[in-house]
């Protein structure tokens, strides 16, 4: 059997990430592809010892009889991983064995539940092979065990162990296996369209869009917006006859406004929302998809905004993990050392949308919401917002503590924070320019991955630190897979099966070995392999249960946008330093009851 090039063992490929490479107004962020930890090499590496170590045991020992069921299961799996389509006539091939040997065989592997057979014509008549869950399971579980052997029986005298990485991730127990295909392909003419936004996690399922394409049975088309242009093509999708989409990403603020101009569909009209296992979803994520109690999409990231520090630097310094602004602001002071070429902290303050969110949330750091939502345990009820005596909220003490925190980090930020915005704030932090940043969990990858920033392996991860006595909060963000109302009726079937497969704890997994660092589910977030990669899941999965994890600090109103961007330009000029914190304030103020009242700023 013709093998592949096997990767090394005992090493992980891991490439600098080139957040400069990053085109803002297009598509958002690169593609993650060959800076990522392709996990999937590791699984490739496993069957290649099995395979060589059958091929030595065959050639060394003359009456040895080759393993037709472990040639054509790693077959199976290679071909699964690979994204390969797998026909009878190529697995009696990859058997070693005579055909008619081959062919009972196989007949046994299908009857005892291991190979399904998905038809490739109308008649059924020809049909491909695909490893069932059944023996992906059992392939991991074998993996575990020769892991777990060679690591007993091939370490040194002395207890430690040799340099071997012999399937590696494989190594804990109780692991979510890898996703399987459709029992029934979707069938959809043009195959499957999807609009998603332009970061880390949606490139890592573009690269992987071979792998998903051999899943669900179907070509996938992807295309990728910033995020202002992912709003404004979900409006324009919204205008025509039909969709042109399938599938739409939707960013978690926006579901009021969507959902009550009736873009997207509830998605009980279409599938039958037990099938998503919704407990498993972190609970701020799986709420901020609903609107009025329905739900309109299926968490794909869970990314909470959080503090990213170098606990290396605060250890030298003696300095303790800042949890509170004043803290931040202290810390930012000592670090920061502009004349050689060190600042204290990195933000978004780009003037529009970026700074906008990074106000709201500063709001939120001070137990502020910016309406008048009502208190309840953990927070401020985003549940019910279908209401229209909203009044904002930015002429409080606590909206003129988050403005004058900001005004404050601008004496401890690199020069250019004003245009600074997402990828640009990571930048600096992954570079070593800077101690502190705010960042999105999805950002991580440009520092985890690259072995060369100062920052990787010493990063710690917090909730947003607070004033005023406020409790800790890291805001929710990220998107859900919806699928948009006018979605022509006979796509609607295929398009929600393929939601689930994109959403499952397995797929969501998988992107996670391929790099990002997104888990919207409790179940992927507490699987072995994946704590294995990251810090920054056990930190995510401990706020979640503190209930940390809230969506409230921007809450899905309709008018939400509206209000962001107001905030955004007001607050711009105040940190230029055009207007006082209080007249920025009182202007956004006017603005905002403006937009509540009439809709229009």
């Amino acid at each position: 059997m013709a093998k592949q090039p096997k990767p090394q063992l005992g090493h992980r490929r891991v490439t600098k990430l080139d957040p400069q490479n990053i085109q803002h107004g297009h598509t958002g962020a690169p593609a993650p592809s060959a800076s990522v930890v392709q996990d999937r090499d590791t699984a490739l590496s496993m069957i290649d010892l099995l395979e060589s170590l059958a091929d030595e045991i065959d050639s060394t020992l003359a009456l040895s009889t080759p393993n037709p069921y472990l040639a054509m299961a790693a077959h199976l799996v290679r071909c699964h991983l690979e994204g390969k389509i797998v026909t009878p006539s190529s697995l009696v091939a990859a058997s070693g064995v005579p055909y008619a040997t081959a062919m009972r065989k196989l007949s046994d592997m299908i009857d005892a539940g291991m190979i399904e057979q998905r038809p490739r014509t109308r008649s059924g008549k020809t049909v491909s092979l695909h490893a069932s869950t059944q023996l992906l399971t059992n392939w991991g579980q074998l993996s575990d065990r020769v892991a777990r052997l060679a690591r007993k029986h091939l370490a040194d005298s002395d207890g430690g162990e040799r340099d071997y990485y012999f399937g590696g991730t494989y190594l804990a127990g109780h692991s979510i296996a890898p996703p399987s295909v459709l029992p029934e392909p979707i069938t959809v003419p043009g195959g499957l369209r999807v609009l998603v936004h332009g970061d880390p996690t949606f490139m890592v399922m573009e690269n992987l869009k071979r792998q998903f394409e051999h899943i669900v049975g179907t070509s996938i088309s992807q295309r990728a917006f910033s995020i202002d242009r992912l709003h404004e093509e979900t409006l324009r999708n919204a205008t025509r006859k039909t969709s042109h989409y399938d599938i739409i990403a939707v960013d978690l603020p926006w579901i009021g406004e969507f959902a009550k101009k009736g873009l997207l569909m509830p998605l009980d009209e279409v599938m039958d929302i037990s099938r998503l296992d919704p407990s498993d979803f972190h609970t701020a994520g799986w709420r901020g998809a609903h609107w009025e109690g329905r739900p309109y999409g299926v968490p794909s990231q869970t990314t909470p905004e959080l503090l990213f520090y170098r606990k290396d630097l605060f250890a030298e310094a003696g300095l303790k993990p800042p949890f509170t602004t004043d803290l931040v602001l202290k810390a930012a002071r000592h670090f920061h050392d502009p004349t050689h070429g060190r600042y204290g902290i990195a933000w978004n303050a780009a003037r529009g949308t970026a700074l906008g969110h990074t106000f709201i949330m500063a709001m939120a750091d001070f137990g502020q919401p910016v309406v008048n939502l009502d208190p309840i345990a953990g927070g401020f009820d985003a549940d019910h917002l279908d209401r229209d005596d909203f009044v904002a909220q930015f002429d409080t003490p606590a909206t003129e503590a988050a403005a004058e925190y900001l005004l404050q980090l601008m004496s401890v930020s690199p020069p250019d924070i004003l245009s600074m915005s997402w990828y640009e704030r990571v930048r600096p932090y992954a570079a070593g320019k800077v101690a502190m940043a705010y960042g999105y969990t999805l950002l991580a990858p440009y520092f985890e991955l690259d072995a060369n920033s100062p920052a990787h392996d010493t990063t710690g991860y917090l909730p947003h630190p607070t004033g005023l006595g406020a409790k800790p909060v890291a805001p929710v963000g990220g998107y859900v897979l919806a699928i948009p109302a006018n979605l022509p009726e006979e796509r609607r079937a295929a398009a929600a099966e393929a939601l689930i497969a994109f959403t499952s704890p397995a797929a969501q997994k998988l992107y996670v070995l391929n790099g990002s660092r997104t888990v919207p589910r409790y179940s992927v977030g507490a699987d072995p392999q994946v704590q294995h990669l990251s810090p920054i899941f056990e930190a995510v999965d401990a706020m979640s249960w503190r209930d940390e994890l809230q969506f409230w600090p921007r809450p899905p109103l309709p008018n939400i946008c509206e209000l962001i961007e107001i905030c955004g330009q007001e607050i711009h000029d105040m940190l230029r330093g055009v207007t006082t914190p209080r007249e920025a304030l009182g202007k956004v103020q006017i603005r905002a009851d403006r937009v509540l009242r009439t809709g229009s700023s």
